[in-house]
């Protein structure tokens, strides 16, 4: 499966409210499912010695796929495809890679 088929079969199950623009809800999904992954890896760092186990990998594959469903709701209702993102995602890291700013702050770089 790629990206654009993803979207586009995840968005048959993109039931949610209209809070001002459409791209309110699923981004605010986003973010709290990118908040339960990183609360997940950091209770690995808390109780488990920095162990991951199969049990916290299933937890966190479910997770990550919560992230990319919102990505992929956040994506369309902004008119964006998620193989348009990842390819200019992939090149601008490529680029910054030659010119030696892959490290470092800023957009711009």
């Amino acid at each position: 499966m790629d990206f654009n088929e993803y979207q586009t079969k995840s968005r048959v199950t993109a039931k949610y409210p209209a809070i001002g623009h459409g791209v309110v809800y699923p981004t605010l999904g986003l973010v709290n499912e990118a908040g339960e992954v990183a609360g997940k890896i950091k209770k690995v760092f808390r109780d488990k010695g920095g162990e991951i186990s199969e049990e916290t990998r299933a937890a966190l594959k479910a997770e990550l796929g919560d992230v990319l469903w919102y990505l992929a709701q956040t994506a369309t209702e902004l008119g964006l495809s998620l193989d348009d993102i990842a390819e200019y995602n992939l090149a601008k890291l490529l680029d910054r890679q030659a010119r030696g700013k892959i490290q470092g702050d800023g957009d711009d770089r």
